[in-house]
């Protein structure tokens, strides 16, 4: 007898009966999805970066330090770790080194402008006296060039000046230290601190330096006022922890300093312990 389809038709038809499914073979790899690390890699390809070993990245320092912009300021340096000559003869032993610093550039700002004018006044000087038929324009010519060459040198000595000048900062006290053949050294004691800040012109915040105005309890402050020292912002917050919290950065520095310790060091001393 013959069955009729959903349509009521009378066709007839004949199927055949499916083979069943062929049981898979155990293979060797995990099913996909697995804990295995081709899982790691497949959801890497989709759009995330594939995870590095260990053993790739060692060795490698970051700089996780947030971008500075025009308005945000630079962030400061990394201060040495040990003290220039300069300024090394006027530290004690027992004194712990914090950093040191130059006056901001626009310190020399006047001078530079100054050589830079007197340049051009001689430029223009000289080419007048050239053109002046007389006895007497050598003479002016002479004079002119002396002149200019004497500025000039006033200004290569403005230069070394500023070269010269230390602002250091100790676990102590800081200091400042000034002058080439006649040398001034000014020191207050970071106990003595009763009030510090620093102030900076628009000028200052788009060129990161400002002004230090620092209080102690004596009558007289031969540091009162810093002017022109670079990262402000930094080198306030620097300060400040130094006074306030001595115990923190000596930590930090113990732990810089263990790091910058190769892991070779250890495994070479350990090798000569056990052979003693």
């Amino acid at each position: 007898m013959a069955d009729t389809g959903a349509g009521g038709s009378g066709d007839s038809k004949e199927t055949e009966p499916l083979e069943p499914p062929t049981p898979r073979t155990p293979a060797d790899s995990p099913a996909p999805g697995a804990d295995h690390p081709t899982r790691e890699f497949a959801a890497a390809s989709v759009g995330a970066a594939p995870a590095a070993a260990a053993s790739d990245i060692d060795g490698v320092r970051f700089d996780d330090s947030p971008a500075g912009g025009l308005l945000a300021g630079v962030r400061a340096p990394s201060v040495p770790d040990v003290p220039s000559p300069i300024s090394a003869r006027y530290l004690f032993p027992t004194e712990k080194y914090r950093g040191e610093w130059r006056r901001h550039w626009v310190h020399l700002m006047p001078w530079y402008i100054v050589g830079t004018l007197s340049t051009f006044i001689m430029g223009f000087a000289s080419g007048l006296l050239m053109k002046w038929e007389s006895e007497s324009r050598d003479t002016g010519l002479t004079i002119t060039v002396v002149a200019w060459l004497v500025i000039l040198g006033l200004v290569g000595w403005k230069i070394l000046d500023w070269y010269m000048d230390r602002f250091i900062l100790t676990n102590k006290r800081i200091m400042l230290i000034q002058g080439v053949i006649t040398r001034s050294v000014a020191m207050m004691p970071l106990g003595r601190v009763t009030d510090m800040k620093y102030a900076q012109t628009p000028m200052g915040r788009m060129l990161n330096y400002g002004e230090f105005i620092i209080e102690s309890a004596g009558q007289d402050q031969a540091l009162r006022n810093v002017p022109h020292l670079p990262n402000p912002n930094e080198l306030y917050l620097q300060m400040c922890e130094e006074m306030y919290e001595p115990e923190a950065v000596d930590e930090r520095e113990a732990e810089e300093e263990e790091d910058l310790i190769p892991e070779n060091a250890y495994e070479k001393d350990s090798r000569l312990g056990g052979d003693a």
